[in-house]
């Protein structure tokens, strides 16, 4: 099937998918923070949107720690709105790209300033800093109860089995909206999103799916083939580029206090604005010169690697072994606490080389 195409050809009736989908979940619906018990009142659009630009890059089970953080110190959009940027910065570490992060404190700006109330079709939404397609979709349908084709990875997956559809991946993807669409229906737009969603994490997982257990199994091409696992057909990965550099742990002893140097990253570029050990300036593109912000003496206290979507990084740390600090003079930079770094809200890449460089301390003593 192509994007072009009518789905009649393997198309299942669309009222009895949805049905049968809401059937389900009004019995299994996972029980989860941001969301409304089935036939519930829609939650605030607030925790929607919150959880949803979490859950673009991580786990629904990691996210529940982040969400009950984020929506303790910041129980609205307003409250969001307010607060310092390194401090959201710093709480989003851990969760993907800072970008996001830095929109998510731009559209809680924006909503705040236009009254505090989110607009409650898709497109308002998408004029919002940071909603593209899908959370604008995501938002309009759970809190707002408008129709909205909603497609994330585990909606893919079902529509491309459920349809058999056979282009890879992802030029498959107008197909799989289409489909989409046909099956969605008017009434309970919400919690048929939601439904496809744990239909999909729960039930018709990547591997093994379960389709035994699956309330749509009697409308579903891709079982009746025989092979649902093989689908949806994904294009062969490319290899990931591999770059290189070095990060540098630079610590002191300060009037008593063990002081580590971090610096605040560019606000463009890979994980903006956020603070971070001092580094030779590698990117995505290029590997880093190895040059420090200080004359040495250098050791070597080992390697971390990090993958990020587009490449993966191999970083040397270097710890300093010498007395002269005072090169860092008015530069730009700052002495933190060492026994409040999980304060400093260091990026994933940064924490690694961080407990990298205490291990070797705690080695050494």
């Amino acid at each position: 099937m192509d994007a072009s195409s009518d789905t009649a050809g393997n198309a299942p009736p669309p009222a009895r998918v949805a049905q049968d989908l809401l059937a389900w979940y009004d019995a299994h619906a996972r029980d989860l923070p941001w969301r409304a018990r089935p036939g519930s009142p829609a939650p605030d659009p607030y925790r929607v949107w919150l959880s949803e630009v979490m859950l673009q890059q991580t786990t629904v089970g990691a996210v529940k720690a982040y969400f009950a953080t984020f929506t303790t110190r910041w129980p609205t959009v307003e409250a969001l709105a307010t607060a310092p940027e390194g401090d959201v910065m710093a709480a989003w570490a851990g969760l993907g790209y800072y970008a996001r992060a830095r929109n998510l404190l731009a559209c809680a700006r924006e909503v705040t300033a236009a009254g505090g109330q989110f607009p409650d079709t898709e497109e308002a939404l998408r004029v919002l800093p940071g909603l593209g397609a899908y959370t604008a979709a995501a938002v309009a349908a759970i809190a707002f109860g408008r129709r909205a084709v909603v497609v994330d990875a585990n909606v893919e997956r079902v529509v491309a089995r459920l349809f058999e559809i056979e282009e890879p991946l992802p030029g498959a993807r107008p197909a799989i909206r289409i489909a989409a669409d046909a099956i969605t229906p008017d009434l309970r737009a919400g919690d048929f999103a939601q439904a496809m969603m744990d239909l999909g994490a729960t039930v018709c997982t990547p591997r093994a799916p379960r389709c035994l257990l699956c309330p749509l199994s009697r409308d579903c091409a891709g079982r009746a083939s025989g092979e649902p696992e093989r689908l949806p057909v994904k294009a062969p990965k490319k290899a990931k580029a591999v770059r290189r550099g070095r990060a540098f742990w630079i610590e002191r002893d300060h009037g008593g206090e063990a002081q580590v140097w971090l610096v605040r990253r560019a606000d463009k570029g890979m994980l903006g604005g956020m603070r971070a050990l001092p580094d030779d300036g590698w990117a995505a593109r290029a590997d880093g010169s190895g040059e420090g912000p200080l004359h040495g003496p250098w050791e070597n206290a080992g390697r971390v690697a990090h993958v990020f979507t587009h490449f993966a990084l191999e970083l040397s740390l270097a710890v300093y072994v010498g007395e002269r600090f005072e090169a860092l003079e008015g530069s730009a930079g700052e002495w933190w606490p060492l026994d409040r770094l999980e304060d400093a809200g260091l990026p994933t890449l940064f924490a690694k080389a961080a407990s990298l460089a205490l291990a070797t301390e705690r080695e050494d003593a």
